[in-house]
């Protein structure tokens, strides 16, 4: 008997690493994804997004993650020419049960993943998490010699549930794709805090480094 709880997805695999609730503009040429487009906007359904560990967007032959986001097509424009402009927007975290043969695109079974239960995060734990990325993002404008916007600005609008707010934070804070798709890929909110804290921590050593020279 199938899993109830599994669903068969179209998936768009990426040389990036995608949050929840981010929005994502893509072009679209090559034909196995101009086929995904056509089913997606034919049928009204999602497709997920995933990180390519290994190889590239175009061609096939990738080695891929098995952690990633629903994605829902907000606007396609048809650029002529078999070529697409989407504007779409992640929703929740999904996780790869199988790979399906990549005909006519890309295919998998999932799951949907919602934060597991874990220790409480804190609002002292939160409000901490945040001085770090102010104090990230001081250094990065004394690096460049640009003003800051205010506080609220630079860390965007509250959120009541913890796990989403880190997610937020996330999306606002230049890592890399492996240190983003280890707070995607955190599997509680508890694990989240420590995932970014480390990602903001390399960023800053980074950043100290340029300075010094």
């Amino acid at each position: 008997m199938a899993d109830p709880e599994t669903i068969e997805l179209a998936m768009f695999p990426l040389e990036a690493a995608l949050l929840p609730n981010q929005d994502l503009p893509l072009r679209v040429f090559e034909p196995r994804y101009v086929a995904l487009v056509r089913h997606c906007v034919d049928t009204g359904e999602p497709f997920g997004v995933v990180l390519i560990s290994r190889g590239r967007e175009v061609g096939g032959g990738d080695e891929r993650c098995d952690v990633g986001v629903l994605c829902r097509i907000d606007e396609c424009i048809d650029a002529g020419a078999e070529r697409y402009a989407l504007r779409c927007r992640t929703g929740g975290r999904i996780r790869v049960r199988e790979w399906l043969p990549d005909d006519p695109y890309p295919r998998a079974s999932v799951r949907r993943w919602p934060d597991e239960d874990g220790a409480p995060v804190t609002q002292a734990q939160l409000a901490e998490l945040e001085d770090k990325i102010v104090a990230l993002f001081e250094r990065i404008a004394e690096a460049r010699d640009t003003a800051l916007p205010d506080r609220d600005m630079l860390l965007g609008p509250g959120h009541p549930d913890a796990g989403q707010r880190l997610f937020a934070l996330a999306a606002r804070i230049p890592i890399g794709a492996a240190d983003r798709y280890a707070v995607l890929s955190a599997p509680s909110a508890a694990d989240r805090v420590t995932a970014l804290c480390e990602a903001v921590d390399t960023v800053a050593e980074m950043v100290k480094f340029q300075l010094s020279e």
